[in-house]
């Protein structure tokens, strides 16, 4: 017997949140300034989980990104 898992295609701005360890406020900051792209689906927000690793990758590859 076959089990087949899938996985989210789609994260909600709160599931960005957590992965990232942000509060909700300043994921939807980001969201809106448009640091992490996302697409609206009706009412709601959504983002692909490799927009989310867009993200981390452009914000650590500037040194200026993060403080020490």
């Amino acid at each position: 017997m076959n089990t087949t898992v899938i996985s989210p295609k789609w994260l909600t701005t709160a599931e960005v949140a957590v992965l990232l360890r942000f509060g909700l406020s300043k994921t939807k900051m980001l969201i809106l300034e448009g640091e992490i792209r996302s697409v609206k689906v009706g009412r709601n927000r959504r983002i692909l989980p490799s927009w989310v690793d867009d993200y981390v990758a452009r914000v650590t590859a500037d040194p200026e990104g993060w403080s020490a």
